[in-house]
């Protein structure tokens, strides 16, 4: 999943647009990364049931409701 699309689920949970500031790459930063939940799989037999927009909307409505926000 790439950062934009994860903060555009964001975007949609919250309802709100982000203020986005682009920059160039900062120390620290990754330029790819090669998560691969296969290993998780193989090792524990878990598998996510839901994908990360459904997630992000949900944490959004527990955290909301939590902090009363």
């Amino acid at each position: 999943m790439q950062l934009l699309d994860f903060v555009a689920a964001l975007e949609k949970a919250i309802g709100k647009t982000a203020q986005k500031n682009f920059m160039p790459m900062q120390p620290g930063d990754v330029y790819a990364t090669y998560a691969d939940t296969q290993s998780l799989y193989r090792a524990t037999g878990f598998q996510p049931l839901i994908g990360v927009e459904e997630g992000v909307t949900e944490f959004v409505k527990w955290y909301r409701d939590f902090y009363r926000v």
